[in-house]
């Protein structure tokens, strides 16, 4: 049995309302033995209902996750801060202790999704989105342990 604790990650967007989300609950689905996941925004403003749809569409229920701002991390202890679109990243608070930073932006699905003549069209962002996320989460901690073994 594995007694190390596991690596704690806040994936950190504008909104926390798709993208986080979706890193979240990928990490939990797929990292969940070894990654504690949470997600917050730096303006959050709730669940985004596709997000939650083409999760489930890929197995994953985040259904029951919540949007939180990132003030609800102060004074908790955090490995890694996951920055997944370029306003977190600029805004992102300092956080205390050792925590460390990994910038890695995703496209906003709701912008691009902004127009679609129907839901299906409006979907496929979220989707391309997802399946991106999935992929980036999957390399996560070997990223994590390269970037702890070399600062630069």
């Amino acid at each position: 049995m594995n007694s190390e604790r596991k690596t704690s990650v806040l994936f950190l967007c504008t909104g926390n309302s798709c993208r986080s989300q979706m890193a979240e609950g990928w990490a939990r689905h797929l990292l969940g033995d070894t990654v504690e996941a949470h997600s917050a925004g730096v303006d959050p403003h709730g669940m985004n209902p596709r997000a939650v749809l083409v999760m489930a569409e890929a197995g994953v229920d985040i259904s029951g996750q919540k949007s939180q701002h990132i003030d609800e991390f102060q004074g908790k202890s955090l490995d890694w801060v996951v920055t997944v679109c370029d306003h977190a990243h600029e805004s992102c608070p300092v956080l205390p202790g050792h925590t460390r930073v990994l910038h890695h932006s995703f496209d906003d699905p709701p912008r691009l999704a902004a127009g679609a003549a129907s839901d299906e069209q409006a979907l496929a962002p979220y989707r391309r989105v997802r399946d991106e996320i999935r992929a980036f989460v999957e390399t996560l901690p070997e990223r994590l342990h390269r970037l702890r073994n070399d600062p630069s």
